[in-house]
């Protein structure tokens, strides 16, 4: 079963993917790829030849289908009408795009992902939970992530209150590695199922495994049908056919790998309306695969289409559309045209994702390949965790967070950071003034996720773009810490970076332990630790930061800033 169809444009580009294709069969890529000879990427096999369990997926997971299957059927059998899955990253990614494509079936459970530590966000979710009836699944590969430790335990004790300790496990499920401390407080609290995942299967590959599967079962998604389309995906890439060099994800990993060593690095993504979500597992796929050691893709998503003049020469383009669909199509051609390299991608119908998964992470590693990194590792997203851990400690000693003078103030907006400009209304201009070729914007929002102020954010993101030709990206935090925070750092240092943090109406305490109220830290604290941590992280590592603080209104402040641009 053949999962897509490929074409490259434009036909000036064709030099760039024959010598992609050339540099596939003389390194015997997808071989060694389906070999699993970690020497395709670094000589040590370290954080390689244990993160290539994503390769057999497919076939593993057709056989665990059973053991989702009966899961749901028990909690739904049981009454259960909603699931929140607390988690971030790779182990939330793939089930909130999985529940934005398909929705929930009718008789299946209804899905939310919390991957925020704004207390908004949380207190969203407390406020209209009916606890009797919702599954808790936590999420997390290491078993220790602070965001999804700090959700499960103000859930579970959320839990106990209302239902009695006797009872709050058996609303709660676990999807994580073997052996990891999430595992054994499953058992320790008598959670209703543990899903022990492969742990050679790293957080941002692991969509068809536990992690993407189960969730997508809860929701009533034809889970058989989705990793059949991925197996078939896998025998395709891995025929005699492709290893000739015929289409592939291996050839679309060559193609991007060598467009980007050539200036292209924004890979700008355009997709068919019933599929737009798949672009934010795309998102922290490419991102943090390939932003390390000076290199990166920089994937942009969710931005609006427009005509050729409104990018830089350092573009790249996919369009992937499923269903006959010809959204952008006469902008497609307009863009090949003018010389911008397309990729356009067709598939059947929105299961086909299933195959898009495989297919894409294939090509992220034949892209680290040609960019002669590693990549399945992270390597610089410690720093910032590293900080934000420093910060939380000198919280719990002192009682407060250290104090911040910000160089500029009106009404409504502080600014933090190297600020030349004489006015705040000046200040965004002036800092992305100092923009260089092959440079980019990345807005970081440590505020409340509405769609209000998404809206709010992409009106900037749209501003930024037609004042100064910038590839433009926005990044809710921390979420995006585990997404795009990797390549911000790790990448060429290109990037100008505009963190936007506000005021909390509320805050929330975060217990210290299940079953216990004794708390000395907030959600608001931990996301001021974690903003600070990765500005300073970014600092260090030689990137230019602005903050702007919000004060009051920050949907408002959000629009006053793409106003200063003329949007």
């Amino acid at each position: 079963m053949m999962t897509a169809q490929m074409a490259f444009h434009p036909a000036s580009c064709r030099e760039v993917e024959e010598e992609a294709l050339r540099a596939l069969r003389e390194g015997r890529i997808v071989e060694r790829i389906r070999q699993r000879d970690h020497t395709l990427w670094k000589p040590d096999p370290r954080e390689i030849a244990d993160r290539l369990g994503w390769l057999k997926s497919p076939l593993i997971m057709t056989e665990r289908l059973p053991e989702i299957g009966a899961f749901v059927e028990a909690v739904r059998a049981e009454g259960f009408r909603f699931v929140l899955l607390l988690g971030m990253g790779g182990s939330s990614l793939a089930p909130e795009v999985f529940r934005r494509i398909f929705g929930a079936a009718p008789g299946f459970l209804d899905l939310a992902v919390l991957d925020s530590t704004d207390p908004g966000a949380v207190l969203g979710f407390t406020e209209r939970l009916d606890v009797n009836r919702t599954l808790f699944v936590v999420s997390t590969k290491s078993g220790g992530t602070v965001e999804t430790f700090s959700f499960l335990r103000y859930f579970y004790n959320l839990a106990a209150d209302r239902l009695g300790n006797d009872k709050a496990g058996r609303h709660f499920a676990a999807i994580t590695d073997p052996g990891s401390a999430l595992a054994e407080l499953a058992v320790a609290r008598r959670f209703r199922h543990a899903f022990l995942n492969d742990p050679e299967i790293g957080g941002r590959y692991s969509a068809l495994s536990f992690f993407g599967l189960v969730p997508a079962a809860l929701i009533g998604m034809d889970t058989g049908r989705l990793i059949e389309r991925a197996a078939a995906a896998a025998r395709q890439e891995f025929s005699e056919k492709q290893r000739q060099g015929a289409a592939s994800g291996a050839a679309l990993g060559a193609l991007l790998g060598r467009l980007a060593g050539q200036g292209r690095d924004k890979l700008t993504f355009f997709f068919s309306p019933s599929i737009t979500p798949f672009g934010d597992w795309l998102e922290q796929l490419i991102a943090e695969s390939t932003g390390k050691e000076g290199r990166g893709i920089l994937p942009v998503v969710g931005e609006e289409l427009e005509g050729p003049e409104a990018y830089g020469p350092d573009r790249c383009f996919v369009f992937l559309r499923a269903g006959g669909d010809e959204t952008g199509e006469e902008k497609l051609r307009a863009l090949a045209a003018a010389g911008h390299p397309v990729v356009d991608l067709r598939i059947a119908d929105p299961y086909d994702l299933g195959g898009q998964c495989f297919l894409w992470e294939v090509a992220t590693a034949v892209a680290g390949a040609r960019l002669g990194i590693n990549p399945f590792d992270q390597p610089d997203v410690e720093s910032a965790k590293a900080l934000a851990r420093k910060m939380i400690a000198t919280y719990r000693e002192k009682g407060e967070l250290p104090p911040e003078e910000p160089v500029l103030r009106t009404p409504g907006i502080s600014v933090y950071g190297p600020a030349s400009a004489a006015e705040v209304e000046n200040c965004l201009a002036s800092f992305l003034g100092q923009a260089a070729t092959g440079a980019y914007a990345a807005i970081q929002a440590f505020v409340t996720p509405t769609p209000r102020t998404g809206e709010a954010l992409e009106r900037l993101r749209l501003a930024i773009r037609a004042r100064f030709r910038l590839a433009a990206t926005v990044g809710y935090g921390p979420r995006f810490l585990h997404s795009t925070g990797q390549l911000h750092k790790g990448d060429a240092g290109k990037g100008l970076f505009i963190q936007l943090t506000a005021d909390d109406a509320r805050d929330v305490p975060i217990p210290d332990e299940l079953g216990a109220a004794a708390s000395s830290l907030s959600f608001g604290i931990l996301k001021a630790a974690q903003a600070f941590g990765d500005r300073q992280a970014l600092v260090n590592a030689g990137r230019r930061v602005i903050r702007f603080h919000l004060h009051g209104d920050p949907v408002g402040g959000i629009r006053r800033l793409a106003e200063t641009l003329g949007g």
